[in-house]
């Protein structure tokens, strides 16, 4: 074997843990041509993949990439480099469901929070609420309400982008900190390892669709390298608030393809008030937005239009589902953490019980306390201040929820988070997504 033939590549590779935990290596695969193929099935080959964990661990021949670059090479007789690369860069950020080739797993992150109209700070730190001091998800889908005051002039007036894009920045800093880190850190230690500058390019998150309707504004962002693989991406806005079309209530919902499973996120903020026959109108809201969401399809390709022609659905948001009882109950129930009872009168889990709004879809046990209505900057809910006034001495709910349907998605976490910018703590829920994978020779029949 000739001495420049020899290539080296260098990628970043997430490993899942037996608990649940994610660890991040780095791979180096030694790719060179075989001199003597055999049965033509194979022109290039992967000698070993080293995992630097820390610990100086190796790990000798990746299963999972070689046999698939076996399969791919047999059924089209040669590979290239560029092959090769490409194929690596599939199996990043993916693990293997139960060993089944044509299911591979992704993890979402999904939190809802109403900001109160509040601006945030420049400095203000988002790598709490998005977990990723101890984990990094695949994609993160962010939904908020109210980013901007709802009043008229920016319900009527003209829409101003400043605010979702202030967010976005903060968004961004805290998910690709990390990999800032790590660059400035490999560029720092390039003399001695040989690395070059910029061999991290590409890696990180970023923002594949951000849309604000008023007040309601979602944001999702993936994993720089699936980005090639979704597809299909659109977004839909419904205005259910004055006069039951302008965007002070209503949904904004981003939806697209991974590989060949369909997703839709659904950012809500529906109608307010806690008096008797308000849930009625947020009934409405919710089959409202269901029939009016619509995305656009292609004469070549069955897409799903609606929110429920999808495979996998996650909708969340301000809700403003309250508690069916007298607010000094609530209060004293409150006050005594007596969950179970005021989840046995939450509005909402009313609604599931008798199927007539929500069938289908699912929510994950509730263990945290009323998300609404705080006193910003403080742990204390409004009714306890005396000073507060006694119109917004409203009783806590659980007005911030996540839910959740379709086949092969299952929610692992859901909790709130302490930030205290608003009347509202932010709601966030972890899934784990399957999805479906074209097999090498679907593809090729379809060809």
């Amino acid at each position: 074997m000739e001495k420049h033939n020899l290539i080296t590549m260098r990628h970043n590779i997430f490993i899942l843990g037996t608990r649940g935990e994610v660890y991040k290596a780095y791979a180096t695969y030694k790719i060179y041509p075989c001199s003597q193929p055999t049965q033509q099935r194979s022109r290039w080959a992967i000698s070993s993949l080293y995992y630097n964990m820390g610990e100086n661990r190796k790990i000798t021949r990746s299963r999972l990439v070689t046999s698939k670059l076996l399969h791919r090479q047999h059924l089209h007789g040669h590979g290239s480099v560029s092959e090769v690369s490409s194929l690596v860069d599939e199996t990043l950020g993916k693990r293997p469901l139960n060993g089944q080739k044509d299911t591979l797993v992704y993890s979402v992150f999904a939190s809802t929070w109403n900001v109160g109209g509040i601006t945030p700070s420049d400095g203000l730190d988002l790598e709490d609420w998005l977990d990723t001091r101890a984990n990094a998800y695949d994609i993160y889908v962010l939904g908020f309400q109210e980013i901007v005051p709802l009043n008229a002039r920016n319900v009527l007036g003209p829409k101003k982008s400043c605010a979702s894009a202030k967010w976005n920045s903060l968004i961004g800093e805290a998910l690709n900190k990390k990999e800032r880190e790590e660059r400035a850190k490999l560029n720092q230690d390039s003399t001695n390892s040989g690395a070059k500058e910029g061999s991290m390019q590409g890696e990180g998150f970023r923002c594949i669709r951000s849309k604000q309707m008023v007040g309601i504004f979602t944001s999702v962002w993936v994993r720089s390298n699936l980005r090639p693989l979704i597809h299909h991406l659109d977004v839909s806005c419904i205005g259910s608030g004055i006069m039951g079309c302008l965007g002070n209530k209503g949904s904004v919902s981003i939806r697209f393809v991974l590989h060949e499973t369909s997703f839709c996120f659904v950012c809500c903020h529906l109608a307010s008030g806690g008096k008797q026959g308000d849930v009625l109108l947020r009934n409405l809201d919710v089959a409202d937005i269901l029939t009016r969401t619509w995305f656009p399809g292609l004469a070549s390709q069955e897409l799903p239009e609606k929110i429920l022609d999808h495979d996998q659905v996650v909708l969340l948001g301000d809700l403003n589902y309250r508690i069916s009882l007298e607010e000094a109950e609530t209060r004293s129930l409150v006050r005594a953490k007596n969950w179970a009872i005021l989840l046995e009168n939450d509005q909402l889990l009313f609604e599931f019980s008798t199927g007539r709004h929500f069938e289908g879809w699912q929510e994950g046990l509730i263990t945290f306390s009323p998300t609404y209505k705080y006193q910003p900057n403080s742990d204390q809910y409004y009714w306890c201040f005396d000073s507060a006034r006694s119109e917004k001495k409203r009783a806590p709910a659980w007005c911030d929820r996540i839910l959740w349907r379709g086949k092969g998605l299952k929610q692992v976490q859901y909790e709130t988070c302490s930030y205290r910018l608003s009347d509202h703590r932010p709601v966030r829920a972890v899934f784990h997504a399957e999805c479906d994978v074209l097999s090498e020779t679907e593809g090729m029949v379809q060809k």
